[in-house]
């Protein structure tokens, strides 16, 4: 052992407590970035008393997940009110939090490092799998309180940047979405006096494909005939085993989210597998769209700083027809409810497993407004985007992760522990 690191075991212990008393009903299941998030299991009839519960500052962590996730689902539980979570799981808690700071030894958990060390110990185990004993024999720097609330402190004011930035990047999006479902769905956009188109008498026709009435002079067309190119990727042969530190990025659905790309656990390859994957070079303005498993039918435009990139084989890349000044209403019809409930739904349609083929996109039917209408929403929604806070937050999110590197540099007080 390092003449700075302190075994894990020696101030963390077990917590054990039933929710017997029902006090409370907030079901909470663990995420693959260590957040809680609400649980999507049928409560109806189950008896929650034999859950456990997780009071503040507690961590909850799932043991079975590490060998088939190659990381440790591991919280820290930072509310005031305690959440109940599978029996199945391993409740603990710092012992003394005057010698070790729960947020602190959280920052550790959110290591690549010590997932990396997890899943070593799940590849080394007779049996497979990572475990408590194991947990505890973790080795990790732990400094005097003042420098652990020193280090917490750095990392928080970070992450609440990142947060703030979410929720500016959250109101952007919805106002998109509103200001779509307005024009495009509600057909209220500014006729030529500026005001609104249907409810001001606007001229309305009965389109027999979409079975409803659409403003007059709008037609219905194919994504197929409004793009220049759609097409899926691959992954490179060796799957993640070959992923490089650095280099061309590739795009994995994990970083898909309607409107918005997550950064988190984005994958690189060296040039030669790039090269394997010339056909889906991703370009500005592409858009990016899940085409298999639970995040089907989520996309967004790709971020212009993770360029050079390519796409896996569960992601679809979706070129707008540049000529027809289009993007940001294909993506907002990709997003918009009417498509999600058809395109998931078409992903569900006989297979087994949810999946979105290229045909199913390409015949895609996509209303077309008139050119100075789609010319006006393009216009809005670019200003929209461009006050994104999607680069500041690419370098909140680098800046997070060289703090969580920096933890090893640090020299605790030896009186402290």
């Amino acid at each position: 052992m390092h003449s700075n690191y302190k075994r894990l075991g020696d101030y963390i212990s077990q917590v054990n407590n039933r929710n017997k008393d029902l006090v409370t009903l907030d079901l909470r299941g663990l995420s693959m970035s260590k957040e809680f998030r609400k649980s999507t299991s049928n409560i109806v009839g189950t008896d929650l008393s034999k859950y456990k519960l997780v009071a503040k500052n507690q961590f909850a962590c799932d043991f079975m997940s590490v060998i088939r996730v190659h990381k440790l689902p591991v919280v820290l539980h930072i509310e005031d009110k305690p959440v109940i979570v599978s029996g199945a799981y391993t409740v603990f808690e710092v012992i003394n939090e005057k010698r070790l700071l729960p947020e602190y030894l959280m920052m550790w958990f959110r290591r690549p490092e010590f997932d990396r060390y997890a899943d070593f110990k799940c590849d080394s185990a007779i049996r497979g799998g990572f475990k408590w004993d194991e947990l505890c024999e973790v080795e990790l720097p732990i400094p005097s309180i003042e420098k652990q609330l020193e280090i917490v402190k750095e990392y928080n004011t970070v992450t609440n940047r990142i947060k703030l930035n979410e929720q500016l990047n959250q109101k952007l999006e919805e106002t998109a979405q509103a200001l779509y479902k307005h024009w495009f769905v509600d057909f209220e956009f500014p006729n030529k006096e500026g005001k609104p188109y249907k409810s001001s008498g606007g001229e309305m026709v009965f389109n027999d494909e979409l079975d409803k009435e659409i403003p007059a002079g709008w037609r219905v067309g194919r994504l197929n005939n409004l793009c220049s190119k759609i097409s899926s990727g691959s992954t490179p042969q060796g799957g993640k085993d070959e992923y490089k530190e650095s280099g061309i990025s590739l795009i994995r659905s994990m970083n898909v989210y309607d409107f918005n790309f997550k950064y988190d656990d984005l994958a690189f390859i060296d040039d030669s597998q790039a090269d394997k994957l010339k056909n889906v070079t991703i370009e500005p303005n592409d858009i990016l769209f899940n085409i298999t498993g639970a995040s089907v039918a989520r996309c967004c435009l790709v971020p212009n700083e993770i360029l050079p990139a390519r796409i896996n084989q569960h992601i679809m890349m979706i070129r707008p027809d540049l000529s027809l000044n289009i993007t940001y209403y294909l993506l907002c019809n990709l997003c918009s409810d009417e498509s999600k409930t058809h395109l998931v739904g078409v992903s569900e349609s006989g297979s087994t497993r949810q999946a979105i083929t290229k045909s199913d996109l390409q015949n895609h039917s996509v209303i077309l407004p008139s050119s100075e209408v789609l010319e006006l929403f393009e216009s809005y929604c670019q200003k929209l985007f461009e006050n994104r806070k999607s680069q500041e937050f690419s370098i909140f999110e680098e800046l997070q992760s060289l703090l969580l590197a920096k933890m090893t540099q640090v020299e605790p007080k030896t009186a402290s522990v």
